[in-house]
């Protein structure tokens, strides 16, 4: 599943903003404060949203001022955002409409729209279509209908109008649009890894992925180690490849049956325990793990991913997220790293630039300077340093 395009309006510091034509690697670079974490809480927000509602996702991103501190400031009206995304690359542009706005001091979602258009031309069919609370939800297997009046609409209330309609008809079979993009949005994953949560040893447990701020890794990494014995053994190798000076890496099962992990570094005779290790190659291990899930997110979104890595190793982490994108799982990434950056390819640039207190996305395929400069053979990290992104100075 792909998104193809973002709209938001009045979301924190995007008072209006479309990014059409995404690519499966996205890189968006920007000044401090531009608003690269914003598009990111998005995703997140949507997340949460569909794991509680719209008021607890609200309060979790701007506090206690809730709606008021998530609407850009300054500006009047709801809070919107609109996904487009593909299922698969051969199926209908699906659109995807949130608009919450708020009344006596409570959020509510006044139109939540799941629609697509079956061919180039004519109207968009509303598999999903509700209102404070009430609304309509098509049934149809969508495959087996050809036209619109064949469409069996269900209406049905939810138990309060701060409640996303996806969350509750996700659930059945019978909402097939809706299932598709419930899926989409429960298992994308944005990563805010912290090392400091993922180096100490966990309690015997179980976990399957990577959880967003890594402190399940070694979890993860045992339940490689029991069931996916080959993906296990290929992120022990990259390792080797990847961390300079490190020669090798075992794992050892202990009576209990956790997995411990044994570094040896070039410069040592003796090996040691991964709790020994640098930031730099817990950070590395934690990527590996995550960008060769078994079971890869829809959707990884990597904020600065360039932080206590070494610079030689980022061309090589950039190739990866391109890897896992092709894979199925789209990856957006935000940076500060002109070495990242040379990695990247011209269609795949985005960069933020504030302008009146508001964020503005460019998109460096458009630039024709930039394009014909890549075209000679230069690097997009050089043109980033040397001021070409105009609004976007990296220092």
């Amino acid at each position: 599943m792909k998104i193809e395009s973002i709209r938001l309006k009045n979301f924190k510091t995007f008072k209006e903003m479309e990014i059409e034509e995404l690519s499966n690697f996205c890189v968006f670079v920007g000044a401090n404060g531009s608003g690269k974490s914003t598009i990111f809480s998005v995703f997140g927000f949507l997340r949460d949203a569909m794991s509680s509602n719209v008021t607890a996702a609200l309060a979790k991103l701007g506090g206690s001022r809730g709606f008021r501190e998530v609407r850009s400031r300054g500006t009047d009206g709801p809070i919107e955002i609109e996904l487009k995304f593909r299922d698969k690359p051969d199926t209908p542009l699906t659109t995807y409409f949130l608009q919450i706005d708020e009344e006596k001091g409570k959020p509510f979602v006044a139109r939540e729209v799941l629609k697509y258009r079956r061919g180039s031309s004519g109207q968009p069919w509303h598999f999903l279509d509700f209102s404070r609370g009430k609304g309509t939800a098509v049934t149809n297997e969508l495959e087996k209908v050809n036209d619109v009046r064949e469409l069996n609409r269900e209406e049905q209330i939810l138990k309060a109008p701060d409640i996303l309609a996806i969350k509750g008809l996700a659930q059945f079979e019978r909402f097939p649009a809706v299932v598709a993009l419930g899926n989409l949005i429960e298992n994308w994953h944005v990563s805010d890894f912290h090392i400091s949560k993922a180096r100490p040893e966990q309690e015997a447990g179980y976990a399957e992925h990577l959880s967003r701020e890594g402190e399940n890794l070694s979890l993860v990494i045992q339940y490689l180690h029991d069931h996916h014995n080959e993906v296990f053994h290929n992120v022990l190798d990259l390792m080797k490849m990847r961390v300079p000076g490190m020669i090798s890496v075992d794992s050892k099962t202990t009576e209990e049956g956790r997995v411990l992990l044994k570094f040896q570094d070039g410069s040592f005779e003796d090996p040691f325990l991964a709790r020994y290790v640098s930031d730099g190659t817990i950070k590395m291990l934690a990527y590996l793990t995550l960008l060769y899930d078994p079971a890869p997110h829809p959707l990884l979104c990597v904020e600065e991913p360039e932080n206590q890595l070494y610079p030689k190793l980022l061309w090589e982490l950039a190739e990866e997220f391109r890897t896992y994108s092709n894979r199925g799982g789209q990856v957006f990434v935000s940076t500060h790293s002109p070495d990242l950056l040379n990695a990247t390819r011209v269609e795949e640039v985005f960069w933020l630039v504030k302008k009146n207190g508001y964020t503005e996305v460019r998109r460096a395929s458009d630039d024709p300077q930039l394009v014909a400069y890549m075209q000679e053979g230069d690097q997009m990290g050089y043109l980033w340093d040397q001021g070409f992104f105009e609004g976007a100075d990296p220092r």
